[in-house]
């Protein structure tokens, strides 16, 4: 089971960058791609302004992230676990 949900496109390189290190870290999540699914695209600009900012994590409490690092992300599930 994940504990966040990355929003994505397959353009983005930070996207890239960050997936690398979480998989490196054997931490799990869930990816979607606000292309190919444009309802995502609408929680992204909720989270960010209005802007299509990715990456964007979306945690199981709710709260998100843009482009953060991979220490910022252990940080976030180590206050959820």
């Amino acid at each position: 089971m994940s504990s966040f949900t990355m929003y994505t496109t397959p353009w983005c390189g930070y996207c890239r960058r960050l997936k690398s290190q979480l998989d490196r870290e054997g931490i799990s999540y869930d990816i979607v791609d606000i292309e190919q699914h444009p309802e995502a695209a609408a929680i992204v600009e909720s989270a960010n302004n209005g802007n299509q900012t990715v990456p964007t994590l979306v945690f199981t409490d709710g709260t998100a992230q843009t482009n953060p690092s991979v220490a910022q992300v252990k940080q976030k599930l180590a206050s959820l676990a």
